[in-house]
Formats: structure tokens, sequence, C-alpha cells
């Protein structure tokens, strides 16, 4: 980041995610951290190191091996600025693999005078070599009217998952929900009220720059998300709602609620604040790009898909060849996984293969609805799963959120109407903390089978009614072996299943 005078900050002013107004005097005379650190894109040698300040401020980090600090190595992180609304990364590199690396975070006033108070947190590099390895994955937060209830402890699946301790955590998609505004109340059928933590961000659909930043201050006013970041990176996608319900490139919405219809102009401004508030590492993520991957281990590599920005209309038609991934980044997805030397290769996907979703009476997903060969965006997956299979490419798990309830879905060419294909596993777990759906139609082109469902039986379910998911991952570092536990938002697995290396079904 290019530094600049600090007269030219100070008189800018920060933006209004938390952040004080221009003319406004600061409560405290030196800077807070307002939202917490967080990790993200773990390697074997570091990860993105994020914080916010509330004024203009260097960011400040000290990094160690042991809690107590001792023999910490210092580094001078960037300028915290309104141009990213006082968010700021730090890369942290020249790690060893597979250890325990505690850093600590502080902004210092430009003059160099003041410091805010130190906010500490841990994280592990990616090991290398024959590691046991675990990680969750869900999606879905803070969606259908279902905010930061302080009655309820908050968003209480992260501390869930926190005890779990995972490596780390694919966030699925729909991180926020940019479209759906909170009311401070909401009673429920049986009487109870659920009460909202709302901001003004919250309280409208988001448009503006500043309204789709205060989208993801949101979810980090909550302790339970806070505590999660400060200790478990984060590999974080996204979908649809970060933007506007079922969005595709170049689309004119006709919601009233919206002033700017634009899909395009709102996704630029959706997709600034994602990469502002999200610990991504902009070295990975090429030209702005989400689709990305890692290796953690011998045994595990992940590759996280954006089945968002490139893909077609949901009006375009049903049958022909649709396009979901885009020719640049399905030649980028079937060539990572040939290349990986990973036991297991992990698809991030933000949308299921075979569950049916609609958008009115057209085609949000890749299933189109309809029996028989491959139509639409499910010519696109067929290329893909024909590729690997006449590569030889072996040990390939799905994983997805986004409908809002947890499955495990088994694909065969023995039950498709496409057939050139080995089989695989689909995992889906959601929400995190929204309402709860589903179930999906399955579509049959790709043969799959719905062998577990944990679904409510009407739709949006508050999080107060057990229909809260996450999934994790256990791979064992000596067999090999990856077992899949599906969570319920307690951390109570409802369903298990252990996958072996090379298995073909």
């Amino acid at each position: 980041m290019t530094d600049v005078t600090r007269r030219t900050l100070l008189t800018a002013g920060m933006a209004t995610a938390g952040l004080a107004l221009p003319g406004v005097a600061f409560a405290s005379s030196r800077p807070t951290l307002t939202h917490g650190v967080q990790t993200g894109d773990v390697t074997q040698h570091g990860a993105v190191l994020w914080t916010r300040s509330d004024r203009p401020a260097r960011m400040l980090v000290e990094i160690a091996r042991d809690p107590s600090f001792r023999h910490a190595r210092r580094l001078r992180g960037p300028v915290l600025t309104p141009d990213t609304d006082g968010t700021g990364k730090l890369r942290l590199d020249h790690l060893p693999p597979g250890c325990e690396v505690h850093y600590r975070v502080v902004a210092e006033d430009l003059d160099g005078r003041v410091r805010s108070a130190a906010l500490t947190g841990s994280f592990r590099t990616a090991p290398v070599g024959r590691a046991d390895v675990r990680f969750t994955w869900s999606g879905d937060v803070a969606g259908q009217g279902w905010g930061i209830n302080p009655d309820t402890g908050g968003m209480t699946a992260y501390r869930a998952m926190l005890d779990r301790d995972p490596h780390f955590f694919i966030n699925s998609g729909d991180t926020v929900y940019a479209d759906n505004p909170l009311q401070e109340t909401v009673t429920l059928p049986d009487g109870r009220v659920w009460r909202n933590l709302v901001t003004p961000a919250k309280a409208k659909v988001a448009e503006t720059l500043d309204e789709y930043r205060g989208q993801f201050a949101y979810n980090l006013l909550d302790d339970n998300v806070r505590a999660f970041a400060a200790r478990v990176p984060t590999i974080a996608q996204w979908d649809d709602h970060e933007v506007v319900n079922n969005w595709y490139p170049g689309e004119i919405l006709t919601l009233p609620q919206y002033t700017e219809k634009r899909v395009d102009v709102l996704a630029a401004r959706a997709f600034q604040a994602f990469h502002e508030w999200q610990p991504i590492d902009a070295r990975r993520a090429v030209d702005g790009r989400v689709y990305r991957s890692f290796t953690y281990g011998r045994h595990v590599e992940v590759f996280v898909v954006d089945m968002r920005s490139y893909k077609d209309a949901n009006t375009a038609p049903r049958d022909g060849r649709g396009v979901v991934l885009g020719e640049r980044q399905a030649r980028w997805l079937v060539d990572g996984l040939t290349r990986s030397r990973a036991t297991w290769k992990i698809v991030a996907a933000d949308l299921p293969i075979g569950l049916t979703v609609p958008d009115g009476a057209d085609i949000e997903g890749i299933a189109n609805g309809r029996p028989g060969a491959p139509g639409g965006r499910e010519h696109e997956l067929a290329g893909v799963l024909r590729t690997l299979s006449r590569r030889g490419v072996r040990d390939v798990v799905w994983l997805t959120a986004d409908v809002h309830y947890t499955a495990a879905h088994h694909y065969s060419p023995d039950r498709a109407a496409f057939t050139d294909f080995d089989p695989f596993w689909e995992f889906v777990s959601g929400p995190l903390h929204a309402g709860a759906f589903g179930p999906n139609t399955l579509d049959p082109t790709f043969g799959p089978e719905a062998v577990f469902v944990h679904a409510p039986p009407r739709a949006n379910l508050s999080p107060l009614e057990g229909f809260q998911h996450f999934g994790e991952i256990d791979v064992d570092g000596a067999t090999g072996e990856l077992t899949v536990h599906l969570r319920d938002g307690q951390g109570t697995a409802l369903w298990s299943k252990t996958l072996r290396p090379s298995a073909r079904g």
C-alpha cells in the first residue's frame, strides 16, 4: 500500500461500517481494532493476517512459536486507510511447515505516539508429509432474517466448530446476506420472540460500497465468530447472497427495493468489500479471482471454485451448452486435479451438482431439473467429469453448502443418464446461521443417490430449531483414510462415513 500523509488520512475520514465519521471526535485517544483479527489462505510457510482500525493507523505484528512471545519476530504491516474501509492484510511468510504460530496485532497512530490494545490469535501452518488433517466447512450466515441474537448467545455454531479444533475452515459461500435486511424482532410460530442485533447496514439491502462493507462488518460483531476467526484460518468463497439472490453477470433487477438495478455494478461493489473484509491472499486470487487451490500435507489439496462470476443467465435454455465455471476456470480445475499428488482432491463448490435449485420458473444451479442427457450448465460439469475419468484422476470429493440443509450424495454412472465418469461423493452442509430449508429435488443426470439427509419439516426454521449444520473432514495421516462427519450446530455427528484412498464407489 502506498503511504500517504497523516493530514490526508485524517481529513478523509473512515467509512461507515463501524469507523468514525469525518468531523466526529474519536472516543479514545488511541486507535482501536474494531472487528478482531483473522487469518486465511494458509500455506506450508504462512498465512494472510487481517485486522481493521477505527482510524488511519499502521498495522504492527509480532509472531512467535509460543504464546509468551519470547523471541518474537516483529513485522511492519500496511497503513490502514479509508481506501479499504480501515481494513488491512499482512502476508506472514518464512514460517516452518506444520507448526503453531502465535500472533499479536496492534494499530499504531501515524505519529507513532500511541498504539491500540493488542489482539492475539494463532494458527497452524500447513504440514508436509503424512500428517493428520482436520477441517470444517459450511456456509449461509445471517440469512432469512436470523441475525445475531444476544439472548441465545449469538452465532453459536462457530463455537461448536472451534471446539472441534480444525486446522482450517472452508466458508462455502453466502458468507453474508447482503439482500436480507434484519428486523429488531421476529415473532416465531410458537409465540417466542427472536431478537436481532441490527446495524444501519443490515437494516436495508446493500447497494453502496459502504453498505456491502457493513454486511461483512456485521458478522464480526459476534463473539463466537471473532473467537473462531482468531484461531482457525478461513478459506473464503462467495456465492450469490454476497451480492443479491441468484444473481448472474449482466442481470438487470426488477426488485423494487433496489435503486441500483444493474447487477454488474452491485457485484463490483460487493466484490471489493468481499476482498477487503476476507483474509484472501491476492497473490493466489490472481486478477481478483476467487478460484484458487491449497495443499495441506500429503493427503489433502483443496480447489476453491467460483460458480457465480462466469455463469450464464438463469433464463438461458436448459438444453444446449451452458456455462457455470467458464472455459478458463474449467481448464484450471481439471489441470490442477490432474497434477495434484494429494491423496484426496477436495473441490469446494458454491453450488451443488445434482440438486435442482430453481429461480422462479428458471434454473439457478447446475442441475436443469430434467432427466436425460446433460443440458445447459450440466454440459460443462459433464466435460469436467469425463476429462477426470479419462485422465485417471481418482479420489475427488465435492463439498458445498447453499441449500440450507445437510446431505450425503453418492454419484454413480450405474444410475446415470450420462455415464462417462467415475463414481464420487458430494457432501452438503449448511446453514451455519440462517434459515433452514429443504430438501431439494435430485436431478438424475449424473446418477445421484441421497444416502443421508437432515432437513427441516418446513421452510425457514430459525437457528433455534436444531437444523444448523457444519461438516467436518478428518484425514488419517498414516492410512490416508478420509472420514466425513455431518454435524449439527452443536457439533453432534448426525452421520459419518470413512472413505479409503482409490475407492471406486
